[in-house]
């Protein structure tokens, strides 16, 4: 994989997993385009490459929201060992119950059908166009007064669940959450919240799995880490500000139009 696969690559890793427009599928859908999966050597670097690209935006969710993950273990420790009560503890176990079976399902569906599916480019375009329209009309018809502080364990745990669908490329971790958190009455901001808090520990113990395949000798690792690290960065501060007062519609609309375009180039080329 040349630095300048590695860069756009990065880039494209940082928008997208935090945008509700699915990074998988742009993972999968770019190096198609591009004709880069064509190339053996390419198609072997990439399997691992994608997951240190996903450690990259993890970092900066990490980072982004430092003070609320110190919180959140504080609290959680102390509500087991100190039995002492509070918000943080609450969330910081409504996450890890959230995340054990949604995180299972997915590995399950991902390890028996998911690689089949992650070069059915026809199947990604229609998975963003039809998520694009969910998102759309789900976002519209919310209410959207719950606030992340005042979550229930119900609503976080079916947001959990729902990520099992992630698994198909183009549906989108982010997208599928959020969906479901404004199904469930949650604000626009609180939802994007909650999802990029909870995608952190699936992404954590895919890089754990992993690690060992990535390529640390190679400029071109580094270069793809680093730059959806900081784009992620600015995406994170960007949605959560954009979401005060705009909506998930033009992340929908954006969703269609990169699903028509995919489905016109598939049939072109098949």
């Amino acid at each position: 994989m040349s630095i300048l696969q590695a860069l756009i690559l990065g880039i494209v890793q940082g928008v997208t997993e935090l945008l509700p427009i699915s990074s998988s599928g742009h993972l999968a859908i770019i190096p198609w385009l591009f004709g880069w999966i064509n190339s053996p050597e390419f198609k072997i670097s990439f399997e691992a490459f994608d997951v240190a690209l996903h450690f990259g935006t993890l970092l900066a969710i990490g980072i982004f929201f430092f003070k609320d993950w110190l919180a959140l273990i504080k609290g959680g420790y102390e509500q087991v060992v100190k039995k002492k009560k509070s918000f943080e503890g609450k969330m910081f176990w409504y996450i890890v119950a959230a995340t054990l079976p949604g995180g299972i399902i997915g590995l399950l569906l991902d390890k028996t059908i998911g690689n089949g599916i992650k070069e059915n480019y026809l199947l990604i375009g229609i998975a963003l166009m039809v998520m694009g329209i969910i998102l759309y009309v789900v976002d519209k018809n919310s209410k959207g007064k719950t606030k992340y502080e005042n979550m229930t364990f119900k609503q976080t745990f079916i947001i959990g669940v729902s990520q099992c669908l992630a698994f198909i490329p183009g549906v989108s971790r982010s997208g599928i959450t959020m969906t479901t958190a404004r199904g469930m009455g949650i604000d626009r901001k609180s939802a994007a919240k909650y999802s990029f808090m909870l995608s952190a520990p699936i992404v954590l113990a895919a890089t754990v799995l992993k690690i060992k395949d990535f390529a640390f000798g190679s400029i071109a690792f580094y270069v793809g880490v680093i730059a959806s690290f900081l784009v992620g960065l600015v995406v994170i501060k960007f949605l959560l500000k954009y979401l005060q007062k705009g909506s998930f519609k033009v992340f929908a609309i954006y969703r269609i139009i990169f699903a028509i375009l995919i489905i016109i180039v598939y049939f072109f080329r098949t």
